[in-house]
């Protein structure tokens, strides 16, 4: 009996092994004829060059393009400090509205357009044109004299502004691989934040031309940003690269390494399939993951949704709105900083579970101290820890769909357009819970709530991955079950398993 287990442990290392190295064959019959002369060492050496041209190039102009969309999307909320609620008569309830109508325009549109994007040639030339058309349309927020038209304009600046973050996703997935995708992605929230504490510093300075050339204040922030907007879109337009395969900044031995090595990491029948984003999101329907990540995510942006509402949470500490709108611009900053260490300690231990939990714990102190208490040293304290703990948690959950989801990379794809789709819809329903403050216990009784939800929903899925661990290590017929939800069976003789929780 013990000669036969042994014989059966030989048998299947055998196995490992023919499959490992039928993979590798595989990966080299696909290997084009420029890179088959270069050493191991040569092609690494090529690959970290091509990795580093393209964190030199796409990398400023996508975080700066970033920074630009969340001016412009959060100008609305510093607007509200310079008189805009007075000027076009608005109640609380309408400025609320005026916020949350902007993503009745901005979600709804993300996945078709992550269709038009992945059957065009140009994809960075399509996110440049929409830039320049949000940048108008933010600009022409100043023109407007009524309530309605406001509301107007806010829907069409979410439809076109729809396109930009699934499409940048989109456009980084065919560049970059699995594993270096996720950082990239960090890099976009960390200009998120820059954005939010320049737009405040920016704000702070358009208040000082109020009443110039006959000019309410929040009318020149809404020029200034906008026809920055739509020059540096134009500017870009010129210079975001487009694929790896006709990129101009690289040379033709770099296109063929750029496309080789998306395609030995998907598997040499993966990396030539054609499946559309479609296609991609009816598979995503048929995996139970990517509902539990909604719902996190949806309670992600609920807590998030502070950045829409952040100077008035400020101005409940009874400074002027010079100074409230300058107080904004430090708990940002340290939010960058924060998601540079929460996501390479996410990187180097391997994990999203703990530092998500870390987020959520960090969030829900700030939002107890500010129902808790009006001492001004207490929350502004909660404040700067709060946009870190409320929006740390979406970059890991972003990091973790690209790592659960498995092939093809059109299901990737779309699973993360539903997830920043559907998630974001609890930017609607938040707009209308900030009222009474200081203490806004509506608002920030839910955000707590959110947070333990989250909590709860993210040890469920944590269990629910263990088991389906299991099921892998199990080998048989018990790991062809998880072949049901994506896993593929190149991916279980490999030994892939979930990772990170």
């Amino acid at each position: 009996m013990a000669d036969h287990t042994e014989t059966k442990q030989i048998d299947d290392k055998d196995v490992e092994l023919a499959v490992l190295h039928q993979s590798v064959d595989d990966a080299n019959s696909h290997m084009p004829e420029s890179l088959r002369g270069l050493t191991d060492d040569e092609r690494r050496a090529l690959e970290k060059k091509i990795v580093r041209k393209a964190d030199m190039v796409i990398l400023p102009i996508i975080g700066v393009l970033y920074i630009l969309n969340y001016i412009d999307r959060q100008n609305l909320s510093a607007a509200k400090l310079q008189g805009i609620m007075d000027d076009l008569n608005m109640t609380t309830q309408q400025f609320a509205t005026s916020i949350s109508i902007l993503f009745v325009g901005y979600l709804p549109f993300q996945i078709p357009s992550n269709l038009i994007i992945s059957h065009i040639t140009r994809p960075g030339a399509y996110i440049c044109i929409a830039v320049t058309i949000w940048g108008s349309i933010s600009a022409a927020t100043a023109a407007v004299h009524s309530y309605n038209a406001l509301l107007a304009v806010r829907v069409i600046l979410g439809a076109v502004e729809a396109v930009f973050f699934p499409g940048v996703i989109y456009l980084l997935s065919a560049w970059y691989t699995k594993n270096e995708l996720g950082r990239r992605i960090a890099g976009l929230y960390i200009g998120q934040q820059v954005g939010n504490a320049f737009g405040g510093l920016i704000a702070a300075g358009c208040l000082k031309l109020d009443g110039a050339h006959g000019i309410r204040g929040w009318r020149w922030l809404f020029i200034i940003e906008g026809v920055a907007t739509v020059g540096l879109g134009l500017i870009f337009g010129l210079f975001l690269p487009e694929y790896p395969h006709n990129a101009k900044m690289l040379k033709p031995i770099e296109r063929d390494m750029a496309v080789w090595r998306l395609e030995r990491e998907a598997g040499a029948a993966e990396g030539n399939e054609q499946i559309g984003t479609m296609q991609g999101f009816f598979i995503g329907l048929k995996d139970p993951k990517i509902y539990c990540l909604i719902f996190m995510n949806m309670m992600s942006q609920c807590m998030g949704s502070i950045a829409n509402f952040f100077p008035t949470i400020v101005k409940t500490l009874g400074y002027n709105s010079i100074n409230t709108l300058l107080l904004t611009a430090p708990p940002y900053v340290f939010a960058g900083f924060f998601y540079c260490g929460l996501t390479w300690y996410s990187d180097r231990k391997n994990t999203m579970f703990f530092p998500i939990l870390f987020c959520l714990s960090l969030a829900s102190i700030t939002y107890i101290i500010s129902l808790a208490t009006t001492n001004t040293a207490a929350r502004y304290t909660a404040m700067m820890f709060m946009p870190s703990g409320s929006v740390g948690p979406q970059l890991l959950l972003y990091k973790t769909i690209n790592h659960h989801m498995p092939r093809p990379v059109a299901k990737r794809a779309a699973a993360i357009a539903m997830m920043n789709a559907i998630g974001g819809t609890s930017n609607i329903w938040t707009s209308y819970l900030w009222y009474n403050g200081p203490r806004y216990f509506a608002a920030f009784g839910a955000l707590l709530a959110s947070g333990v939800v989250f909590a709860a929903t993210l040890t469920g899925y944590k269990f629910y991955l263990h088991q389906q661990n299991r099921k892998l290590d199990e080998g048989g017929e018990r790991a062809k079950e998880t072949m049901k939800y994506g896993v593929t069976q190149q991916m279980i003789d490999m030994g892939w398993r979930y990772e990170g929780y």
